[in-house]
């Protein structure tokens, strides 16, 4: 995928900094850099206006209809697959670790040397009905590979450069072309992946700064928005923006008319470059949905939906459509040495989630040099089809489920139907569910074919209980259908549970109070982050159905400590010392028993004193019921 420690930064931080002239690595002083910062900002603004009173306006007239089959399709297939899939994640007998597509970038090789990869690709075991039949097994309703990844070598016959498959390497087929064939014979939505900011092949093009100097790469060469503070470079990005990047898109759709653009990187180019490509798109066919990693700013996203993170452990809600990208492994483009794949039961709680937030899931694998899936890969893809073959009505075409979130998973809906997504299954028989006012007229297990029905009692105003058996049905998520009656009426405070392993509390799904960012949501990183000011603080909103006992845990990082902060819920308050670790370690510090008496509370998450750069990045409150 992309740079770590680029492409992760929220466009919200990019943008503040161009509009507040911040050029940390510029090349000019004096009054020249606030000429040069205003020449930019008309630039970029001077795009912004035309797409938005004119083409762009008129082309989002039509977004709906665009969308309307990804908004149902929630699940998709990515595939990131190279010449860089044969090496593996190793070069000249040596381990590179990271993402293997980075290759060319990480190990600074040359154009001429990585084409020596090209001239040994040979992907006989490579067949396009197998590798969409395996998505459509899965239960992924769409599907996007790499057409051009960030090395700049066209996975296709590119009649703009031939640095391509067809004409470097001997396997001379046209696997993006097989690969659309097959598709359309079976009925799955089709669409690449193309590198349009980045491309270490080209001397024109952001990113290779080993071979031809250029800026975009790790070096910083004129800087992060190297565009601004050196504009006079900008024509020679214009040029291979003009020679290659907008002919090689409009060639890819006409060639192979896919129902879908993926785009990334879009901080290596200046914003105007990045709208024009998206005009460019736009002309040349109006009805494919285009992500918003093509065209991004502070004053809104141009894209027909958001993506919200990559490699997710934890998600966060966001209006409007969105996307989340995880990979089997930590690599998105195979790695031989990459053992770090995760159970498919991780993904799909993860695909419930997702859909639990109104987003879509697009998992990634990376296929071998050879052509053929990873046998981990397999076997991954195998479970998540079996689940979603009894379970894929609670996913396919679903909203956002409107109810608090429960301590036992998440939940989404379909009109008058709720589906219950039961992660951590409850030891005593008893599911309840908390903040639903709309009268319930059935309950049963999606997966039962005979729609059993199980016993459904009203606790108070707020709560059912829903009787379910003591033990587990083994499912990663067991889905429990309501049948509701009427409008579904909800209230906002979330019910603690006293009959499961714990209740989270994350901080991305707390109440902001003051000015605060977030994480990219990875593991370990899905706090809050610039709690700067000690009159910001966190708080959730709960309800106790009965009186009970709680381990209060507060998980967090702190690379400064003697900070203080306080927990407060009820008539429990607690004050604590920040513990710091180095090297962004997570600290579980438990701070007390709360003795939470039954009603509604607020939680609260409050600074005492900040002696660092920030109080912490907190993760998690966790209420553990204690028996």
């Amino acid at each position: 995928m992309m740079f770590r420690n680029s492409y992760d930064k929220p466009a919200v931080l990019f943008w503040a900094l161009l509009m507040t002239g911040m050029t940390a690595f510029g090349q000019v002083a004096g009054d020249e850099d606030k000429e040069m910062f205003n020449r930019a900002q008309q630039r970029d603004q001077k795009a912004i206006d035309e797409a938005r009173k004119g083409w762009w306006k008129a082309f989002m007239q039509t977004h709906d209809e665009r969308i309307q089959w990804w908004r149902e399709a929630r699940f998709g297939m990515f595939i990131h697959w190279g010449i860089y899939s044969v090496p593996a994640g190793e070069w000249k007998g040596k381990i590179v670790k990271g993402y293997s597509e980075h290759l060319m970038r990480k190990e600074k090789i040359t154009r001429a040397d990585y084409l020596d990869l090209a001239h040994v690709f040979n992907p006989e075991k490579f067949n396009a009905d197998e590798w969409i039949s395996n998505a459509k097994k899965a239960g992924m309703r769409y599907f996007i590979i790499t057409a051009k990844h960030h090395d700049g070598f066209a996975m296709y016959d590119s009649k703009v450069s031939d640095f391509n498959v067809v004409k470097q390497t001997p396997f001379k087929r046209d696997p993006m072309a097989e690969l659309a064939a097959a598709a359309k014979k079976q009925g799955m939505k089709f669409g690449f992946y193309y590198s349009h900011a980045f491309d270490w092949e080209h001397p024109d093009a952001p990113g290779n700064d080993w071979e031809y100097n250029n800026p975009g790469g790790d070096k910083l060469l004129g800087g992060a928005n190297w565009f601004d503070s050196h504009p006079e470079w900008l024509p020679k990005a214009q040029k291979y923006v003009d020679e290659k990047a907008i002919p090689q898109i409009k060639e890819l759709i006409h060639k192979y008319h896919p129902d879908i653009l993926w785009f990334d990187t879009p901080h290596k180019l200046p914003l105007s470059e990045n709208i024009r490509i998206l005009k460019a798109i736009r002309e040349t066919d109006p009805d494919i949905v285009v992500n918003g990693r093509l065209v991004r700013s502070a004053t809104g996203n141009f894209g027909d939906y958001v993506n919200t993170g990559d490699r997710p452990a934890e998600l966060i809600t966001v209006e409007g459509d969105a996307e989340a990208i995880p990979t089997t492994n930590e690599s998105y483009g195979y790695s031989k040495h990459d053992n770090s794949h995760k159970p498919a039961s991780f993904f799909i709680q993860l695909l419930a989630n997702s859909a639990s937030r109104g987003a879509n899931l697009l998992m990634n694998i990376g296929p071998k040099g050879d052509g053929s899936f990873d046998t981990r890969d397999t076997r991954i893809l195998d479970s998540i089809g079996g689940w979603l073959d009894q379970n894929g009505a609670s996913i396919y075409g679903s909203q956002r489920g409107q109810l608090p979130i429960p301590a036992w998973g998440v939940t989404t809906q379909k009109g008058t139907q709720i589906f219950l997504h039961v992660f951590n299954w409850p030891g005593d028989g008893n599911l309840e569910l908390g903040g639903l006012k709309t009268e319930v007229t059935a309950a049963y297990l999606l997966s039962d074919k005979t729609k059993k029905k199980l016993p459904v009692k009203r606790l108070d105003a707020l709560t059912l209980n829903i009787g379910v058996p003591e033990k587990s049905p083994g499912s990663p998520d067991v889905v429990i259908v309501l049948e509701t009656k009427g409008k579904i009426e909800t209230d906002p405070a979330r019910l603690i549970a006293a009959n499961v392993k714990l209740n989270r509390l994350l901080a991305f799904d707390a109440k902001i109070h003051g000015k605060m960012g977030f994480g990219d949501g990875k593991t370990d990183k899905y706090y809050v982050t610039g709690w700067k000011n000690k009159a910001d603080y966190l708080s959730w909103d709960l309800r106790a159905l009965k009186p009970a006992k709680y381990k209060v845990v507060v998980k967090y990082i702190a690379e400064e400590g003697d900070s203080s902060y306080e927990v407060k819920i009820g008539s429990f308050s607690r004050q604590q010392t920040v513990m710091a670790a180095k090297n962004g370690a997570v600290q579980t510090q438990e701070i007390g028993i709360a003795d939470i008496a039954p009603g509604t509370h607020e939680l609260t998450v409050k600074p005492i004193t900040i002696k660092g750069a920030e109080l912490i990045k907190l993760l998690e409150i966790q209420l553990i019921p204690i028996k």
